[in-house]
């Protein structure tokens, strides 16, 4: 996010992303995992596989406190494809 500490660095490979995710569902596995600000400039497959590996919930709504959140046509797609 520009204007922020980490802003020059390169993106996360969203593969990456999906072993963090599995990595907590592991070792805390009674805590929630949650979607939130840069899932939008996840692929819908990427999205997916974060669910795959124990994310359980997402942001919902218009803005994040400093980012714009996904589109609700692009949540309803995440859902059917998790469906």
């Amino acid at each position: 996010m520009a204007g922020t500490p980490l802003a020059d660095r390169p993106a996360t490979d969203p593969l990456d992303l999906v072993r963090m995710i599995a990595t907590t569902r592991l070792a805390l596995p009674a805590s929630q995992v949650r979607l939130s600000a840069g899932r939008a400039s996840l692929s819908l497959e990427a999205q997916v596989l974060c669910f795959v590996a124990g994310a359980n919930s997402i942001f919902l709504g218009d803005a994040l406190l400093t980012t714009p959140n996904a589109e609700l046509a692009a949540d309803r797609a995440l859902f059917a494809a998790l469906a």
